[in-house]
């Protein structure tokens, strides 16, 4: 556990000289709403006999209590290096510069922030909650390269209460005598731990520079949970290393440096999301591990997970000791996986990806934070290898040196890989069967190493350094690759071909039902959005080009268009209205030309929701176009307004329907008539706050959502009333 804390030793007696170099403190606060910030300030000024001021934002106010002999807690949030700027540059060289950083999980601050009332910024309820999912991905922690002279992380209760308790002990004449674990200050091998823990004057005064003293080193800096500094003595005045026994990153072999050795970084594969029995995944880790281990030469293996608590780690770790597995070759690691080197300071050359069977963007977790980490250019190269995966296969995609995990972290490749699925609440669930989801496993993991394997062997001393460029001295092991290598390269680099052979969406249009899901496609609006079609994809251009094969699932059809369910509505009443005319595949493939064809698909829409109007009264629908679907054949979306759907089950769904992504058909309809095109949304509004369509507060998640949109009686958007958007019992014109 990370802990403040605070050194045991005498005093020097305070003398005129001391008083004169005492200087006044700036403490920058560090953390999410409801992180705990105010309470902090607040307990600290309340115990301690050292004159504070609390500052929001004014710069002056701050800069005034600086001349009036006070110290300053800058109360805000601080997230990034660019906010914490300006007060940095507070009282010149005549302040100390301080961070405390209250690194708690973002659930516990959106339930603080939630609950709080009366906040003197407005920040409570269900906005709070919406700041808070705004801010955690921005989040950047200090460095002393920003200027501070100390930095301090709590990440729990008992953190908080050491920081107060050093604080709020300062006297006045106090110069600042603890001691914290700073980001500049790196772990290394043991030969050379001892040039970064810098000493400290046994007269009680801090030595100029920073120094290191904590019982754990905190997760954000150190190689994670399995290296532990310890303070050993503090007679002298000099610490010394104590090493745990646990699994050690900062061995190395045959004299090679750390960032020389070729690393794969991988989270634990189907665990979350997918629900998989920790235990048992902890298991088939080990075993994989331990198979593969051999075939890897002086390379890494590396599990990562986000959580310092995290259960995964701690049962693989405990089992891999167990099995005696080389802890130079294969550790358990703490840290976000997309920052391993600029945040940790461990250089990884291939991470692995818990991707989904689309592999798109999106969702949650590792997925999401992967491919916006690597910008654009992941997505651009994933679509170039493969358009899906299947359950126990992977797909290497080497990164672009555009990428940003490229050039800043030093990442080479990419392995998507997908595991099994034991969540009923997301696609080809295997419902509690282990002795299929083990398999899938299994071969998840031997494809996922296997890829590793085939990047070392195929790229010799083609190694990339952590900042992007080629190492002079080399660093992937050299090795002549043989035949069963070759076979594993090919396997990997073909994935993509054994990929399109993934029938799911038509194994749903043969049970009675097709999927119209639009997930978004990065594309600038002025660019006609053609592309190539997954096999999967076609669905429905089958259904519209060859409705005689597909007769239980048409609802109606003419010689322009037919009508059919929607095969995961995310509404009561969902349905779909195709066009029949080949090459129109989307709303971006749509002219004036085509305001005949548009107008039509309208009114069979309408003419659906007023059937449905008359079945149920209290009901509103919408029609619409995704401005980017994921599925070809140009295709309205007729939805009602109740969203109360077990098909809804994120974001992105929600987000689809209920931004400016969706496009009302009868705008469409009139833009066409008044410049003959329409102006397409990108990707970025999926990624939008949840927000109710009707009264429009904010919401943490899918379930709190729902949970209010079933209650709520706010009207709709008064833009939304207009010109026929909404069509409802009391006006349903056209």
């Amino acid at each position: 556990m990370m802990e403040s804390m605070e050194i045991d030793r005498e005093k020097a007696p305070s003398t005129g000289e001391e008083k004169k170099e005492t200087k006044p403190i700036v403490v920058v606060l560090v953390g999410l709403p409801g992180s705990g910030k105010s309470t902090l300030c607040d307990e600290v000024m309340r115990i301690s006999s050292r004159p504070w001021a609390r500052v929001c934002q004014c710069l002056s106010v701050a800069a005034t209590a600086l001349k009036d002999g006070k110290s300053v807690f800058i109360d805000r949030c601080n997230i990034d290096r660019e906010q914490r700027a300006d007060f940095l540059k507070l009282g010149g060289q005549q302040t100390e510069k301080h961070a405390v950083v209250l690194d708690h999980p973002a659930k516990l601050c959106i339930s603080r922030s939630v609950k709080r009332t009366g906040h003197e910024g407005n920040l409570q309820g269900g906005k709070a909650a919406a700041v808070v999912n705004q801010m955690v991905p921005k989040k950047e922690l200090p460095k002393l390269s920003e200027g501070f002279d100390r930095i301090t992380f709590c990440h729990d209760e008992r953190d908080v209460k050491e920081a107060v308790n050093v604080y709020g002990s300062l006297g006045p004449l106090d110069s600042s005598f603890w001691l914290f674990w700073t980001e500049e200050v790196r772990c290394q091998d043991s030969t050379r731990d001892n040039e970064f823990l810098k000493k400290v004057d046994p007269s009680g005064k801090a030595g100029s520079e920073p120094t290191v003293c904590q019982k754990s080193i905190p997760n954000e800096l150190s190689v994670g949970e399995d290296t532990v500094l310890q303070r050993t003595k503090m007679d002298s005045g000099a610490l010394e290393v104590g090493k745990s026994n646990e699994l050690d990153i900062t061995s190395t072999s045959g004299g090679n440096s750390a960032d020389s050795i070729p690393t794969l970084a991988f989270p634990s594969i189907s665990t979350a999301d997918f629900q998989f029995n920790l235990e048992k995944a902890s298991d088939i880790i080990v075993e994989k591990v331990e198979e593969f281990i051999s075939r890897i030469g002086k390379a890494r293996l590396v599990l990562v997970d986000l959580s310092q608590g995290s259960k995964i780690l701690s049962l693989v770790k405990t089992k891999a000791a167990q099995k005696n597995i080389d802890s130079n070759k294969f550790f358990t690691f703490v840290g976000d996986i997309t920052r391993l080197h600029s945040q940790r300071g461990l250089h990884c050359n291939v991470i692995a990806n818990a991707a989904n069977w689309r592999l798109k963007p999106g969702g949650g977790g590792v997925n999401a934070a992967i491919f916006k980490a690597a910008g654009s250019a992941l997505e651009i190269a994933t679509k170039e290898k493969a358009v899906s995966l299947s359950p126990g296969k992977s797909v290497i995609v080497p990164l672009s040196s555009s990428s940003p995990l490229f050039t800043r972290e030093g990442v080479t490749h990419v392995i998507h890989v997908l595991g099994p699925n034991m969540n009923p609440m997301r696609p080809d669930c295997l419902k509690d069967d282990y002795v299929q989801g083990c398999k899938i496993l299994r071969e998840a993991y031997s494809s996922l190493f296997e890829g590793f394997v085939s990047i070392v062997r195929s790229h010799g001393l083609a190694s990339i350094h952590n900042s992007g460029r080629p190492l002079e001295s080399g660093g992937f092991q050299e090795v002549i690759p043989t035949n069963d290598d070759q076979k594993a390269k090919r396997e990997a680099d073909y994935e993509s071909e054994n990929n399109k052979k993934y029938k799911g969406l038509r194994r749903d249009l043969k049970s009675g039902a097709s999927s119209s899901m639009d997930e978004e496609k990065n594309q600038d609006k002025s660019v006609n959005m053609t592309k190539s079609w997954a096999s999967w994809a076609q669905a429905l251009h089958d259904v519209a080009m060859h409705p005689n094969k597909h007769k239980n699932v048409v609802l109606e059809i003419s010689d322009d268009v037919l009508v059919m369910n929607d095969a995961y509505p995310k509404a009561q009443r969902h349905l779909l209205v195709l066009v029949r005319v080949d090459g129109l595949d989307s709303i971006a493939d749509i002219r004036r030309e085509h305001i005949p064809l548009l107008k039509t698909m309208h009114a069979v829409g309408l003419k659906w929701a007023v059937k449905f109007l008359n079945e149920n009264k209290s009901l509103s629908f919408r029609l619409g176009y995704h401005s980017v679907p994921s599925m070809r054949q140009l295709h309205l979306h007729v939805i009602s307004q109740d969203f109360d759907s077990n098909h809804l089950k994120n974001k992105k769904h929600w987000n689809s329907f209920t931004t400016p992504f969706f496009l009302d058909s009868v705008d469409v309809i009139k833009e066409l008539e008044d410049v003959g095109r329409v102006t397409l949304k990108d990707d970025k509004c999926l990624a939008m706050e949840l927000r109710c369509h009707r009264c429009r507060s904010a919401h943490p998640n899918i379930p709190r959502l729902k949970a209010h949109i079933s209650s709520c009686q706010a009207p709709f958007s008064a833009d939304l009333l207009q010109n026929g958007r909404l069509v409802s019992s009391t006006g349903t014109d056209c």
